[in-house]
């Protein structure tokens, strides 16, 4: 994906590629979404982007379904939780990663940053996180639980007042300063952080 937002900067803005690599990094830290900055500053079509990018990852023989995180979606108790997906994706490519990884039926919803309104919104915006909580019918950011491996992402949420878990993967190193209340290295780790969560029959 990076490969192609790279060149996808450096066909549309007419940038040397090196350019186009350091302008892609500077919108990805400075929005949380690299076409924010596209759109901002240089009237770029989103969907036209979203067709050229995302669309076109060949995710088929990239995704495949996990055992593990099934086991571990359908342990959720549903009775006590909501599960919800938060991306910074459109649709399109969020409902077409859910179904290679075969998660559909484990979630209630899915809130994803509109490439068809203008201006975008997305994670870390404040804004974002509330569309969420709209989606999902939650009033109390006290209520919210969040998993994410952004950085940037986690905090917003935590400074919001969700209860966040930051995932940071084997082999990424660990922030020095955390940031949020939980950091995890897998997804299985939400077990300890969010017990509450899990059927009683749950290993």
């Amino acid at each position: 994906m990076a490969d192609l937002i790279d060149q996808y900067f450096a066909n549309h803005l007419s940038l040397p590629y090196q350019d186009a690599v350091r302008l892609h990094k500077e919108y990805y830290q400075n929005y949380g979404l690299a076409i924010e900055g596209l759109v901002r500053h240089h009237q770029i079509d989103p969907l036209e982007y979203n067709a050229k990018v995302d669309d076109a990852l060949p995710l088929d023989g990239i995704i495949k379904p996990s055992p593990e995180l099934k086991q571990l979606l359908a342990e959720i108790d549903t009775s006590k939780v909501k599960p919800w997906l938060l991306t910074n994706a459109y649709v399109n490519h969020a409902k077409r990663v859910i179904r290679l990884l075969e998660v559909e039926e484990f979630f209630e919803g899915i809130t994803y940053c509109d490439y068809s309104k203008v201006p975008l919104v997305c994670k870390p915006h404040p804004d974002m996180y509330h569309k969420a909580m709209k989606d999902a019918g939650v009033e109390k950011y006290d209520d919210c639980f969040f998993v994410d491996d952004s950085y940037s992402n986690c905090k917003s949420s935590q400074e919001l007042g969700w209860t966040t878990a930051h995932l940071v993967e084997e082999g990424v190193t660990p922030p020095k300063i955390p940031a949020a209340k939980y950091q995890i290295r897998h997804l299985e780790d939400l077990r300890t952080a969010f017990p509450q969560f899990f059927k009683l029959t749950a290993r």
